[in-house]
């Protein structure tokens, strides 16, 4: 039977402190303590229940991260208060002075800026390859290569890892494998596939409102303990906490997951279709024309569908902006980065969310000006949106 991720959070079961049927939240940035000997006990880790200061931990957020990583199929989880305080947290608990990365060169502009820019003053020095090209990413391996990055589907490009393929390389050199799952949660499990640590923006799918920002490493209990150590833990000391109010309302959007995820793959996927008959170069992994689509078939939990991201190309960065601003003010979605909504999001990534990526680089790895994401909605009547969305790439003669 395959694996059912959001059956995991379903059988979680939590009780307010007076019996409600959502844990109370815990507003407090410090706690007491009946003893001294508890307070020390807690500072060096060995007082299990006990809470010392919010940064370090909180029962809200741990309410959070135990819901997230019964999702993710992982021991346990760590929240934090944005997806890039997740993804640098775990970049530099793993790496330092004089260590490789090997990264896709198709992934979220903030983290290929922090690869390329950042870490470089720390003497940690990245190679960014073509993550399908599993030849590639094995030949960029060295004697400090301490970790593979990658995103499950990329941002924005919608190439797809293949997470057995990398696991496999990462395990014959004993490195770690770090997925960063954002654009598909519930679709693809990467941690039944091999990965060693799992990433979310907790912003855009799961949380699903646009109104909140937050992320989560999930993985083994030894790796988030070392992540909250007070001596030497990156999650500790770089002080990215989420706040208890906002866990709290995270947890309560993530009951909905599975059922948001299955009507964005469903309205994807119906879209796809039909742009792609209409003649626009569109880019899905439901399309069987997606040159990773059996791969992505081969990984997925099928019922989740192939998720809610797809792109079009327009040929143009002037007719993509055109396009855009029609179809907002026609209400079909809104003009704005970020993904995840109930309405559709659409951008221009190029000059948006992967501004940061050099315009010579963007070329090389096929990101033209003309491309537009696309974080398809919730609609309920999705027939009638794609008849909107077609009426104006005709009167903007879109479609030839």
């Amino acid at each position: 039977m395959a694996f059912k991720p959001a059956n995991n959070i379903q059988d979680l079961q939590y009780f307010g402190e007076f019996g409600g049927v959502n844990p109370s939240i815990s507003d407090s940035s410090t706690y007491t303590f009946l003893s001294a000997k508890t307070m020390f006990d807690t500072f060096e880790g060995n007082a299990d229940g006990c809470y010392l200061y919010s940064r370090h931990s909180s029962p809200s957020n741990l309410y959070l991260g135990e819901a997230l990583a019964a999702m993710e199929g992982t021991e346990t989880a760590n929240v934090t208060a944005s997806g890039m305080g997740a993804i640098t947290a775990v970049i530099m608990q793993l790496c330092g002075n004089g260590d490789h990365v090997i990264s896709s060169r198709t992934i979220y502009g903030g983290t290929y800026a922090f690869l390329k820019n950042f870490t470089p003053r720390m003497g940690i020095d990245t190679t960014f390859v073509d993550i399908t090209n599993l030849d590639a990413v094995e030949a960029s391996i060295t004697e400090n290569t301490k970790m593979i990055f990658c995103e499950t589907v990329s941002n924005p490009l919608l190439e797809v890892a293949d997470l057995k393929g990398l696991a496999a390389l990462a395990k014959k050199y004993h490195i770690k494998l770090v997925v960063d799952n954002t654009f598909s949660p519930l679709s693809i499990s990467p941690i039944q596939l091999g990965a060693d640590v799992v990433i979310h923006s907790l912003t855009k799918f799961i949380n699903g409102s646009s109104d909140t920002v937050g992320g989560v490493i999930c993985g083994t209990q030894e790796f988030i303990d070392n992540l909250r150590n007070v001596n030497d833990g990156a999650c500790m000391l770089l002080g990215s906490t989420m706040d208890s109010l906002r866990a709290s309302s995270i947890l309560k959007n993530l009951r909905t997951l599975h059922i948001r995820m299955q009507q964005h793959s469903k309205n994807g996927l119906f879209l796809a279709q039909k742009f792609e008959a209409d003649g626009l170069k569109t880019v899905y992994p439901g399309l069987e024309s997606h040159p990773s689509h059996q791969l992505f078939k081969a990984m997925m939990n099928e019922q989740y569908g192939y998720g809610g991201m797809l792109t079009i190309d327009v040929g143009n960065l002037a007719k993509a902006n055109e396009l855009m601003e029609l179809m907002q003010k026609r209400n079909l979605g809104y003009l704005a980065v970020s993904l995840g909504f109930y309405k559709t999001l659409f951008s221009a990534p190029g000059s948006s969310t992967s501004s940061e990526i050099p315009e010579d680089e963007q070329k090389e790895m096929g990101l033209s000006d003309g491309l537009i994401r696309f974080s398809i909605g919730l609609d309920a009547d999705i027939q009638r949106t794609y008849e909107m969305m077609k009426a104006c790439m005709v009167e903007l003669d879109v479609l030839s």
